[in-house]
This record gives structure tokens, sequence and C-alpha cells, in this order.
């Protein structure tokens, strides 16, 4: 048996341990493992390379990245910025029909400039937005809709835990990442306004027949009080990025010292609640190097296999040309998205295609953020849509159902596809930003 044909075996057992149900790091290693066993016929070579791929993918610099925004993060969440992000934004769009589920997108990305992580916007934004969109007049489905499709932007505009995690892969630019973010970020937000205004105006139904105010108009001095802290944990952290002032490391430790100087100042942030967050920060971090040092596995097997080399050597015999490889991956990513989570669907298919993308003189950048627009799309879709899930179970309204949540995130999907299209077709839009 060659290595291609052993290589083979192990994507297919891997595959059917997932769907079976097994957790995809355990499922990748397992399999590598067994992949390179098989190749090298030695359990003991096997055995050391599982030991640097665990060294190689923890030991860097760069990886401090990791705990220092997902503790930002959660900080974030429990200071209660996330309710200051959504009264300073309604107040902006009140008066606008349909003006509450514009200040719910507004909100979801002023949150998403502070956090990266898609399910604690879509948690906080549950409790917080959803009952205000319901009382003041928006159908249930819309409500749930507009939090499921607005919290996605948590996952694109940076800082991002995907983002962090695809440069970690390919070794690519952490900043150059983030900055190439930015603006499809802010196009699939404004794409996201423009339709629930759209909406609101000819599918009132849709939307809601009578919507009201949404709330009392606040003052300049709670406006300040609101928005300024969010507002300069923003520019110190991502300003001083773009700036050149601080490495993306550096940049998560001081925006952690802000987050807790702010929520301790807020008086939000007791004894429970920090506990409550570092134990938090500690599993998410844990449960991220665990991923990583799957992919780093995973990508040592299919190179002793030679998958990629003959992958990619099929596809140039095919003449697909760069978009029509990019169509067939995306298709493959959003169907990947209806049974596995984000990052588990990098961690699958980045390695693979890697070898493929980077002889055609692909943008690594670009691709990256391609292929991250093409997984959030997974997060909305059934029957998977971890955001969906998400939001169910912090939903305290019980009549409305999961397939309430996903037809109401419906035309959210859309909008997304569009913004995908808009990136593919014009790359400026990610990498117009970048010095380099």
């Amino acid at each position: 048996m060659t290595p291609f044909d052993i290589g083979l075996i192990a994507l297919a057992v891997m595959g059917l341990l997932v769907l079976l149900g097994m957790y995809v790091p355990i499922a990748l290693i397992a399999c590598s493992f067994m992949g390179v066993w098989a190749i090298k016929g030695s359990p003991l070579l096997a055995s050391k390379m599982l030991g640097l791929a665990a060294n190689d993918a923890i030991s860097s610099y760069f990886f401090g990245v990791v705990p220092l925004f997902v503790l930002m993060g959660f900080l974030v969440s429990e200071s209660g910025m996330g309710r200051d992000a959504f009264d300073v934004a309604n107040a902006m769009f009140r008066r606008i029909k349909g003006g509450l589920g514009i200040g719910t997108i507004a909100a979801n990305t002023i949150f998403a400039a502070i956090t990266g992580i898609s399910i604690a916007s879509a948690a906080v934004f549950t409790k917080i937005a959803v009952p205000e969109l319901r009382r003041h007049g928006y159908t249930p489905r819309f409500s749930v809709g507009v939090v499921a499709g607005s919290s996605v932007l948590g996952m694109l505009i940076p800082p991002s835990l995907l983002l962090i995690l695809y440069g970690l892969l390919t070794e690519q630019s952490i900043g150059d990442l983030f900055v190439a973010g930015i603006g499809p970020g802010l196009l699939l937000a404004v794409l996201f306004g423009v339709g629930t205004l759209l909406m609101a105006k000819f599918t009132p139904h849709l939307v809601g027949e009578a919507l009201g105010h949404s709330g009392a108009r606040l003052s300049r001095r709670a406006l300040l009080a609101k928005g300024g802290p969010i507002t300069g944990l923003i520019l110190i952290v991502l300003g001083g990025i773009y700036a050149g002032l601080f490495t993306p490391v550096e940049a998560g430790a001081i925006g952690t010292v802000g987050a807790l100087v702010i929520g301790l100042a807020k008086g939000t942030l007791g004894p429970r609640a920090l506990w409550r967050v570092l134990v938090e920060t500690g599993l998410v971090t844990a449960a991220v190097c665990f991923l990583i040092i799957a992919a780093q596995m995973y990508s040592r097997m299919l190179s002793f296999s030679g998958l990629p080399g003959t992958f990619g050597e099929m596809v140039a015999s095919a003449e697909l040309g760069l978009y029509g490889l990019i169509l067939i991956y995306i298709l493959v990513v959003i169907l990947f998205g209806m049974i596995l989570d984000s990052s588990s669907i990098m961690l699958i298919l980045v390695p693979l295609m890697l070898p493929v993308v980077v002889p055609m003189g692909v943008d690594l950048v670009w691709f990256g953020i391609v292929t991250l627009i093409a997984v959030e799309i997974g997060l909305l879709t059934p029957p998977f849509g971890i955001s969906v899930y998400v939001i169910k179970s912090t939903l305290q309204d019980t009549d409305i159902t999961l397939s309430d949540i996903f037809i109401g995130a419906a035309p959210f999907v859309l909008m997304m596809l569009i913004c995908l299209a808009a990136v593919v077709v014009f790359p400026s839009i990610s990498t117009g930003l970048l010095s380099r």
C-alpha cells in the first residue's frame, strides 16, 4: 500500500469518526498517528512526531496572542460593555424605521472589535437585544435572526480568534490578517444594515408591521459615559497594532489590562466574575492548544502521504483555474459548516489546501479572509449552526423554535454570500489596507 493510499484511508476514517460524533481534534490526532505509523512502519517515530507537533504548535511567542485576546474578550463581555454598545447604537438609529435592528448590528460591530468571539456576541445580544426588539414590535423570527446574523461579525472584524488560529496554522502575520479583516467586516456590517432597512420598508411582515421608537434619547453625558470606554479600548488595541506601536501579543496584553480597569471602575467585575472569566479563559485556551497540536500532526501526516501534492497535480491537470478552485473550495467549506464547527473546518481543510494554492501564487491573507467568511456562513446554516444553538440555549422565550432562528437568519446568510462574492472578485477589499 502506497503512502498516498494510506493518506486517503486516514482521511476517510477521520471523516467517519467525526460523523459518528468523535471530537475532531482527537480524530485528527488518532488518524494522523496511525497514518504516520503505517507510512513509516514505526510507532516510536509517530510518537516522536506527536511530541514535536505539540512543541512546535504552542512554543512560539506568537501563540501568546490566544490567551490574551480570549481573556480580554471575556472581561469585556462580563463588564457589561455589550449593553453599553447596544445603548449607544440604539440612540444613534432610534428614529429610523427598523432602527433598533440596525442598532443591534452596529452594537455587534462595536462589540466584535473588542471581543473576537462570535459565540460570545450571540449569547450577550440574545439577552440584551431580543427582548427589546420584541417589545418594540419586531417579529420573533427577525429578532433572533438579526442577532444570529450580526453575531458572525465577531469572527471577522479584528481581533478575531479564528484569524489568530488561521495565522498560526499558515504562519501568516496576525497583524496583517487583522488589517485584512477590516474592509470585509465593515462591508458585511453595511450590507446587514442596508438589508435590514430595505426589509423594514418593503417586507414589513418579516421585520414588524408597527415598529415603535426604541427607547428614550440618551444625553451627551450618558453617551460619552457608555461609548467612551469602548471607543478608547478599540483605539488602544487596534490603533496600536495598525500604527505599528504594538505587536498583536502586546496589544492583547494592553487590551486585557484596559478591559480589567474598565470593568473594575464600572463595578461589574467582582471576585466571582473574575474567577469565572479566568476559568473560561483557561478552558478556551486549552481547547485552542489542543486544536493547534492536532492540526500540526495532521499537516505532517499529509506531508508524509504526499496527498496534497497529488491533489495539487490533479487540480492543475483539470485546468480549473483560480476562480474555479476557489468556488469548489467555498462550496466544500459551506457544506462542512452544516456538520462541523468553525475551527474544525479550518483544521481539516486549510492544511489540505495550502500546498495547492501556494504554487498558484494565491495571497494567503486574502485566502484566509475568504475561508473565514465561508466558514462563518456555516454558523447560521442547519443542521449544526452553532450560533443558532447558542441563541436557542440563551433565550428565555420557549415559543421561538430552532427553525424560527434558522429562518430568521436566512436573509443574513444571503448577505454574507454577497459579501463573500465581492471579496473573491475584488481582493482589494481585504488586502487594500495592507502596506506590502
